[in-house]
């Protein structure tokens, strides 16, 4: 994904934090992280018996993280905690959360041993994820970047013509620092990192870009707009016909090729260098036979149109959105993304996937709810300074599930193994 020089020089400064940047790079690179031993995998694998689900519990309980409400032992909660969440409240849909790991993750924000939350009715995807995660923790973990961090929104103002247009779009590009302080007046927690516009006719879309702190931030980023909206028809040399808040082009819960660009959300890439012995051991296949598959793939995917490129990221961004409270409806654009498998000069695997438009929070939103805050303590992503954090096991297990995926065509097994782990209890 390419940026501007000035977001550029806003993600290095984040980064670094005021340290060298040569050693901010080196925790890219450190391999003594899969030096570490391995935790334990969960329990009671492929097993649905209540014992088997008991000693899932008790392992869980072993992390430091107790799990009543998701065990459904604690008492239902009052009606009124749901406000901010749901109207005309009336229950709880109940989906089943699994838990795959451990995923080793050596990125800038998550560093260690993960065991990941997954809430899904479509059998066989928690066996897949942990069957990748197995295998990418076996080869020292995947290694995670979170580059670009913002979030848009988009209002439109429409004028007589377009000179008035063009009028206004110059005047709005000198007044940055007087919409930055709009914005500080209005959040505590997010800041205005850029403005774009775009000048349609006698249309001129605004499109404001904000760093919105550990919140997912749509909400945030709303208000904020709001704010600027007022602060701009306060003061503008000309005034418009009429405007809107949103004008549908901040790529907000779909699939756009601005925001593939651009990034929306946090940006992150993963990667890991896959041993030969571990595909054949793991995937039973090659990974000659995977970069053939992914070769083919990638042009199906170009010749349908898709925006970027994958096997079934959808599959595990979404089983963790609805475990961790996220906004379920981002999963449109939070699954375009990009994967990569190549055979590298020593016959191993290289596998890559980028992920620019992945919209997570640690606080506000759907975090407040107690399964979701129980899921996320699992991992260690409640509250602040965990939101990319929760990104970055997010583009490990996504990575993990396209490497599994992609092993199971590769073999055979994919169809087997939906026959085996798709299907309930035999008829009777």
């Amino acid at each position: 994904m390419p940026i501007s020089q000035h977001h550029a020089r806003n993600v290095t400064d984040r980064l670094v934090r005021g340290r060298p940047v040569d050693e901010v790079v080196g925790l890219l690179t450190d391999t003594s992280e899969e030096e570490r031993p391995v935790p334990p995998r969960v329990p009671g694998l492929r097993e649905w018996s209540a014992d088997a689900h008991a000693r899932r519990v008790e392992f869980v309980a072993g992390l430091g993280v107790e799990i009543p409400h998701l065990t459904g032992t604690a008492p239902r909660g009052d009606a009124s905690a749901m406000r901010g969440s749901i109207e005309n409240y009336i229950g709880m849909a109940q989906v089943p959360v699994g838990l795959v790991g451990p995923l080793r993750v050596n990125g800038m924000h998550a560093r260690g041993d993960f065991y990941v939350p997954l809430a899904t009715s479509e059998g066989a995807l928690v066996a897949s994820h942990d069957r990748g995660a197995h295998l990418l923790t076996a080869a020292g973990g995947a290694v995670c970047l979170t580059t670009t961090e913002q979030v848009q929104r988009a209002p439109a103002f429409v004028f007589e013509r377009m000179g008035q247009a063009a009028h206004f779009a110059a005047w709005v590009v000198g007044e940055y620092e007087a919409l930055q302080a709009a914005v500080s007046r209005t959040t505590r927690h997010g800041r205005l990192t850029d403005v774009g516009t775009h000048i349609e006719g006698n249309h001129v879309y605004l499109v404001f870009a904000f760093h919105t702190g550990d919140a997912a931030g749509q909400n945030m980023v709303t208000f904020c707009t709001a704010a600027l909206c007022e602060e701009i028809l306060a003061r503008t040399p000309v005034q418009p016909r009429y405007w809107f808040l949103e004008s549908n082009m901040s790529g907000d819960k779909k699939a756009t090729a601005l925001s593939f660009i651009q990034g929306r959300g946090r940006s992150v890439t993963a990667e890991a260098s896959i041993p030969r012995a571990l595909v054949e051991e793991v995937l039973h296949t090659t990974p000659e036979r995977m970069s053939d598959y992914w070769r083919v793939s990638f042009v199906a995917g170009v010749r349908t149109g898709s925006i970027g490129v994958n096997g079934h990221v959808a599959n595990g961004i979404a089983a963790l959105f609805l475990a961790c409270g996220q906004d379920v409806a981002c999963v449109s654009e939070a699954s375009v993304g990009v994967t990569r498998l190549e055979v590298t000069d020593e016959g191993d695997l290289y596998a890559a996937l980028s992920l620019p438009n992945l919209i997570v929070g640690s606080v506000g939103g759907g975090t407040r709810l107690p399964t979701a805050q129980e899921c996320l303590r699992i991992m260690d992503c409640l509250g602040d300074d965990r939101a990319s954090k929760l990104a970055e096991i997010c583009a490990a297990l996504t990575l993990a599930g396209e490497l599994s995926i992609v092993g199971a065509l590769c073999s055979g097994d994919f169809a087997r193994a939906h026959a085996a782990l798709g299907r309930g209890s035999p008829a009777r």
